[in-house]
């Protein structure tokens, strides 16, 4: 077994001139996007990946809420690809660059041209500068590619990081730090007979595209099950979950409990008891384990069947585990009477036929053979935007799963709070375009209580999210986070309008 490895702390090379305000400076740093080969495992031969910063994961960015910081984003890759391009895909046709970048960093609020919008990609040789302003609470956010049409290609190759925004509520609280406080990015690959990775396809020779892809092994911060070296006491464990399409679902072998204290957007209002905590791709959880009560012996981060990470706790009397506040810190709850616009959307699923009057980015060199074709609101990437909220607005927006996967939905720009779930009745909607309520609502569990920029949209189910809009003006896109989903059009832009615009 090979010891959890730790994502280095990147350190800003520089003071450079804000953009923003000319007289102030601000920290500066520099990324650059390479290919590696790192062994996943002592007994593997080193595996071919595509890195930031020389890494996988890439370095973790760490800022301070309101200090805002430039970051370079360089592209040094090859100039081919060594994974499996479908050049049917929207943007991802044979006229564009095979490699191709843009880093989006999630869960952050940045103007439009920071975002990582997926067609303002960058090529080998070049390099994009972004501002990131850090006005939000202290959360664990996550840096990754989400160039068009190959996205899950480059992620699947290794391209993701941390990005962690501290504030003073949290230093507040006295969590452990420093050698307690540990990220864990968990992701699921496959690997062919010599080590290296193996991204799987649909045999049709120039449309390889698969719907989902999902691992027979797991990597925790980029090596397969690990083992760390813990003290008995309390630990803070962030995790990421940065597969393409696997939902993990958290246990101990020994069956303890542990306390989350965070989601995707930062701190909840009160430690959440749980023994199980199911977490699907994008989605973070902030946790407070205490090791002192498993002094001397050995235990196992499961999800399933699957063996992450081995937690080798050494002997000796345990640290007594600080007690946890019963408030961590305000989450004011927003009231559905707040929304000024409730929108219904769909999500759906369809054979890949040509539409007539559709405009379309991708087309199928044999028409014979129809694939899978995910949706948002039945509509295509190019056509026109249809959400446009104003800023500063509340909305209610009523997810409609209307397949049978569950999908994680993720806003960029924003964060929200999910209001409840409720059945309704799928077929009756298909048929007749009416919507039938069935059953009682289902409130958020504590886990899901806090502000999130990524929820579970379960099938058959009516999930609504209450949305602020905050920040910026301009065009952002929402997909669902199922990788190969989004790759094939699950994903569409809107649009935050200003206050005055006319209406």
């Amino acid at each position: 077994m090979d010891a959890l490895p730790l994502p280095k702390l990147l350190q800003a090379e520089e003071q450079r001139d804000d953009p923003r305000e000319p007289a102030k400076k601000i920290p500066y740093f520099r990324v650059g996007m390479s290919e590696i080969y790192e062994p996943v495992h002592r007994d593997l031969k080193p595996t071919r990946l595509w890195s930031y910063g020389g890494t996988v994961p890439g370095p973790t960015i760490e800022v301070q809420k309101g200090q805002p910081v430039l970051v370079e984003w360089k592209n040094e890759l090859p100039e081919r690809h060594f994974l499996p391009i479908d050049h049917t895909l929207c943007g991802a046709d044979a006229s564009q660059p095979e490699v191709r970048t843009v880093v989006h960093v999630h869960g952050a609020r940045v103007p439009p041209e920071s975002d990582g919008n997926p067609n303002e990609w960058f090529t080998k040789g070049r390099s994009v500068t972004n501002r990131y302003p850090n006005q939000q609470d202290a959360a664990l956010l996550w840096y990754h590619d989400h160039a068009m049409g190959i996205e899950r290609l480059n992620h699947y190759a290794g391209m993701f990081g941390l990005f962690v925004i501290r504030d003073e509520v949290e230093a507040a609280l006295q969590l452990p730090s420093g050698a307690q406080e540990i990220p864990l990015v968990i992701c699921d690959r496959l690997f062919d007979e010599l080590g290296q990775l193996s991204y799987p396809t649909s045999g049709v020779a120039d449309a390889p595209w698969v719907s989902e892809v999902y691992g027979d092994t797991m990597l925790v911060n980029g090596k397969l099950f690990p083992y760390l070296d813990v003290e008995p006491r309390s630990y803070r464990l962030r995790i990421v979950n940065a597969s393409n399409a696997r939902f993990l679902y958290f246990s101990f072998s020994n069956g303890q409990s542990f306390h989350q204290i965070g989601s995707d957007q930062g701190l909840l209002a009160a430690p959440a008891q749980l023994q199980r905590l199911t977490l699907g791709p994008a989605e973070r959880a902030d946790l407070i384990v205490d090791f002192g009560p498993a002094a001397g012996t050995q235990l196992v981060l499961h999800s399933q069947t699957f063996e992450l990470l081995q937690f080798r706790v050494k002997s000796g009397a345990a640290e007594p585990a600080r007690a946890l506040p019963n408030v961590l810190r305000p989450v004011p709850r927003i009231p559905a009477s707040a929304a000024t616009k409730t929108r219904m959307v769909t999500l759906n699923e369809y054979q890949d036929l040509p539409v007539a009057g559709k405009p379309t980015c991708s087309a199928r060199p044999d028409s014979k053979s129809p694939r899978m074709l995910m949706l948002l609101n039945g509509l295509r990437w190019l056509e026109p935007v249809t959400e446009k909220p104003t800023l500063g607005d509340t909305e209610i927006w009523s997810l409609l799963n209307l397949t049978e996967d569950t999908h994680p939905i993720h806003l960029h720009l924003v964060r929200f709070q999910i209001l409840d779930r409720q059945q309704f009745d799928v077929d009756g909607y298909l048929t007749h375009g009416k919507l039938t309520l069935l059953g009682k609502q289902i409130p958020p569990g504590p886990d899901e209580a806090g502000w999130k920029d990524t929820v579970r949209a379960d099938p058959g189910l009516v999930t609504r999210i209450i949305i602020r809009f905050e920040g910026f003006i301009g065009r952002y896109v929402w997909h669902c986070h199922l990788l190969e989903h989004a790759a094939n059009e699950m994903m569409r832009p809107f649009e935050v309008l200003a206050p005055n615009h006319a209406r």
